[in-house]
Protein backbone atom coordinates (compact mmCIF):
# COMPACT_ATOMS: atom_id res chain seq x y z
CA UNK A 1 0.00 0.00 0.00
CA UNK A 2 1.10 3.35 -1.11
CA UNK A 3 1.10 6.53 0.99
CA UNK A 4 -0.50 9.58 -0.31
CA UNK A 5 -0.43 11.59 2.77
CA UNK A 6 0.35 15.31 1.33
CA UNK A 7 3.50 16.73 3.37
CA UNK A 8 4.00 20.11 3.41
CA UNK A 9 6.79 20.95 0.95
CA UNK A 10 5.85 18.32 -1.63
CA UNK A 11 5.16 18.99 -5.26
CA UNK A 12 1.28 17.89 -4.95
CA UNK A 13 0.68 19.80 -1.80
CA UNK A 14 2.04 22.94 -3.27
CA UNK A 15 -0.14 22.50 -6.39
CA UNK A 16 -2.63 21.82 -3.88
CA UNK A 17 -2.06 25.46 -2.39
CA UNK A 18 -1.22 27.42 -5.16
CA UNK A 19 -5.03 26.50 -6.66
CA UNK A 20 -6.64 27.24 -2.87
CA UNK A 21 -4.75 30.64 -3.51
CA UNK A 22 -5.73 31.54 -6.89
CA UNK A 23 -9.94 29.99 -6.33
CA UNK A 24 -9.89 32.49 -2.90
CA UNK A 25 -8.42 35.20 -5.23
CA UNK A 26 -11.28 34.78 -7.62
CA UNK A 27 -13.27 35.06 -4.27
CA UNK A 28 -11.84 38.60 -3.34
CA UNK A 29 -12.07 39.58 -7.21
CA UNK A 30 -16.16 38.69 -6.78
CA UNK A 31 -16.88 40.15 -3.40
CA UNK A 32 -14.98 43.45 -4.97
CA UNK A 33 -17.81 43.49 -7.78
CA UNK A 34 -20.25 43.54 -5.42
CA UNK A 35 -18.82 46.57 -4.16
CA UNK A 36 -18.63 48.12 -7.58
CA UNK A 37 -22.11 47.22 -8.48
CA UNK A 38 -23.28 48.66 -5.39
CA UNK A 39 -21.70 52.07 -5.69
CA UNK A 40 -22.81 51.95 -9.50
CA UNK A 41 -26.19 50.94 -8.42
CA UNK A 42 -26.14 53.87 -5.77
CA UNK A 43 -24.45 56.43 -8.53
CA UNK A 44 -27.56 55.21 -11.42
CA UNK A 45 -30.29 55.74 -8.52
CA UNK A 46 -29.04 59.38 -7.11
CA UNK A 47 -28.48 60.41 -10.60
CA UNK A 48 -32.33 59.55 -11.77
CA UNK A 49 -33.65 61.13 -8.92
CA UNK A 50 -31.74 64.14 -8.55
CA UNK A 51 -33.29 67.77 -9.78
CA UNK A 52 -29.94 69.83 -10.30
CA UNK A 53 -27.44 66.70 -10.65
CA UNK A 54 -24.61 68.74 -11.61
CA UNK A 55 -22.99 71.05 -9.45
CA UNK A 56 -23.45 74.91 -10.77
CA UNK A 57 -21.86 76.67 -13.55
CA UNK A 58 -20.89 72.70 -14.85
CA UNK A 59 -22.59 71.79 -17.89
CA UNK A 60 -20.90 68.37 -18.32
CA UNK A 61 -17.79 66.63 -18.16
CA UNK A 62 -14.79 67.03 -20.76
CA UNK A 63 -14.64 63.76 -22.17
CA UNK A 64 -11.50 63.38 -24.47
CA UNK A 65 -8.83 63.45 -21.96
CA UNK A 66 -10.44 60.26 -19.78
CA UNK A 67 -10.95 58.31 -23.64
CA UNK A 68 -7.59 58.87 -24.08
CA UNK A 69 -6.60 57.72 -20.45
CA UNK A 70 -9.20 54.61 -21.26
CA UNK A 71 -7.93 53.50 -24.15
CA UNK A 72 -4.48 53.53 -22.56
CA UNK A 73 -5.69 51.46 -19.35
CA UNK A 74 -7.82 48.69 -21.76
CA UNK A 75 -4.96 48.28 -23.59
CA UNK A 76 -2.97 47.51 -20.80
CA UNK A 77 -5.11 44.42 -20.79
CA UNK A 78 -3.16 43.11 -23.82
CA UNK A 79 0.15 44.12 -22.93
CA UNK A 80 -0.12 42.21 -19.61
CA UNK A 81 -1.81 38.98 -21.65
CA UNK A 82 1.14 39.02 -23.40
CA UNK A 83 3.72 39.15 -20.80
CA UNK A 84 2.15 36.18 -19.42
CA UNK A 85 2.01 34.40 -22.57
CA UNK A 86 5.96 35.45 -22.84
CA UNK A 87 6.12 33.65 -19.23
CA UNK A 88 4.40 30.43 -20.38
CA UNK A 89 7.25 30.17 -22.99
CA UNK A 90 9.80 30.56 -20.37
CA UNK A 91 11.19 34.21 -22.35
CA UNK A 92 11.74 36.14 -19.07
CA UNK A 93 12.87 39.13 -21.15
CA UNK A 94 10.15 39.78 -22.81
CA UNK A 95 7.93 39.28 -19.95
CA UNK A 96 9.53 41.48 -17.86
CA UNK A 97 9.14 44.23 -21.27
CA UNK A 98 5.21 43.95 -21.40
CA UNK A 99 4.97 43.56 -18.18
CA UNK A 100 6.92 46.93 -17.47
CA UNK A 101 5.07 48.57 -20.13
CA UNK A 102 1.91 47.46 -18.29
CA UNK A 103 2.83 49.11 -14.98
CA UNK A 104 4.10 52.04 -17.36
CA UNK A 105 0.46 52.69 -18.86
CA UNK A 106 -1.21 51.82 -15.58
CA UNK A 107 0.60 55.17 -14.24
CA UNK A 108 -0.02 57.16 -17.25
CA UNK A 109 -4.19 56.54 -16.70
CA UNK A 110 -3.32 57.50 -12.90
CA UNK A 111 -0.90 60.76 -14.11
CA UNK A 112 -3.79 61.58 -16.41
CA UNK A 113 -6.60 61.48 -14.00
CA UNK A 114 -4.43 63.36 -11.65
CA UNK A 115 -4.16 66.10 -14.35
CA UNK A 116 -8.03 65.42 -14.64
CA UNK A 117 -8.49 66.38 -11.33
CA UNK A 118 -6.55 69.64 -11.02
CA UNK A 119 -8.58 70.87 -13.36
CA UNK A 120 -12.47 69.92 -12.36
CA UNK A 121 -14.30 73.12 -11.61
CA UNK A 122 -15.79 70.79 -8.62
CA UNK A 123 -14.92 69.28 -5.51
CA UNK A 124 -15.52 66.36 -3.44
CA UNK A 125 -18.02 68.80 -1.31
CA UNK A 126 -19.96 70.11 -4.77
CA UNK A 127 -23.30 68.37 -4.20
CA UNK A 128 -24.12 64.59 -4.84
CA UNK A 129 -22.59 64.50 -8.61
CA UNK A 130 -19.20 65.90 -6.58
CA UNK A 131 -18.96 63.40 -3.81
CA UNK A 132 -20.04 60.09 -5.88
CA UNK A 133 -17.52 61.56 -9.08
CA UNK A 134 -14.55 61.68 -6.72
CA UNK A 135 -15.57 58.74 -4.64
CA UNK A 136 -16.18 56.34 -7.46
CA UNK A 137 -13.05 57.55 -9.67
CA UNK A 138 -11.20 57.85 -6.80
CA UNK A 139 -11.84 54.05 -4.99
CA UNK A 140 -11.14 53.05 -9.07
CA UNK A 141 -7.44 54.53 -8.68
CA UNK A 142 -6.46 53.26 -5.94
CA UNK A 143 -7.57 49.68 -7.67
CA UNK A 144 -5.19 50.92 -10.64
CA UNK A 145 -2.40 51.68 -7.80
CA UNK A 146 -3.10 48.13 -5.78
CA UNK A 147 -2.34 46.54 -9.00
CA UNK A 148 0.59 48.53 -10.29
CA UNK A 149 2.47 47.49 -6.72
CA UNK A 150 1.29 44.14 -7.17
CA UNK A 151 3.10 43.72 -10.52
CA UNK A 152 6.24 45.77 -9.32
CA UNK A 153 6.46 42.94 -6.64
CA UNK A 154 6.13 39.82 -9.43
CA UNK A 155 8.33 42.68 -11.85
CA UNK A 156 10.82 42.08 -8.69
CA UNK A 157 10.14 38.00 -7.73
CA UNK A 158 11.55 37.64 -11.38
CA UNK A 159 14.58 38.05 -11.13
CA UNK A 160 14.68 35.55 -8.01
CA UNK A 161 15.83 32.51 -9.85
CA UNK A 162 13.68 29.87 -9.62
CA UNK A 163 10.83 31.75 -8.57
CA UNK A 164 8.33 31.55 -11.64
CA UNK A 165 9.01 27.72 -12.08
CA UNK A 166 6.42 25.17 -11.07
CA UNK A 167 2.68 26.09 -9.56
CA UNK A 168 3.29 29.89 -8.99
CA UNK A 169 0.94 31.67 -9.43
CA UNK A 170 1.09 35.17 -8.57
CA UNK A 171 1.78 36.32 -12.07
CA UNK A 172 -1.85 35.10 -12.82
CA UNK A 173 -3.58 36.47 -9.84
CA UNK A 174 -1.90 40.02 -10.28
CA UNK A 175 -3.25 39.36 -14.29
CA UNK A 176 -6.42 38.92 -12.96
CA UNK A 177 -6.85 41.65 -10.91
CA UNK A 178 -5.67 44.22 -13.73
CA UNK A 179 -8.13 43.05 -16.00
CA UNK A 180 -10.99 43.34 -13.47
CA UNK A 181 -9.77 46.98 -13.01
CA UNK A 182 -9.14 47.59 -16.77
CA UNK A 183 -13.54 45.78 -17.23
CA UNK A 184 -14.63 48.28 -14.19
CA UNK A 185 -13.02 51.26 -15.37
CA UNK A 186 -14.93 51.05 -18.96
CA UNK A 187 -18.17 50.60 -16.86
CA UNK A 188 -17.21 53.27 -14.87
CA UNK A 189 -16.57 55.59 -18.03
CA UNK A 190 -19.64 54.59 -20.16
CA UNK A 191 -21.66 55.58 -16.65
CA UNK A 192 -20.13 58.67 -15.92
CA UNK A 193 -18.36 60.64 -18.75
CA UNK A 194 -20.95 58.62 -21.26
CA UNK A 195 -24.26 58.94 -19.35
CA UNK A 196 -24.29 62.81 -18.57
Amino acid sequence: MTDTTLTPGSVEAHGQHSGHNLTGFIIFLCSESVVFLAFFSGYALLKTSALDWLPPGVEGLEWRTPLVNTVVLVSSSGTIYLAEQFKARDNMALFRGFWLLSMAMGAYFLYGQAVEWSGLQFGFTSGTFGGTFYLLTGFHGLHVATGILLMGLMLIKSFIPGNYSGGEQGVQATSLFWHFVDVIWIILFLLIYVWQ
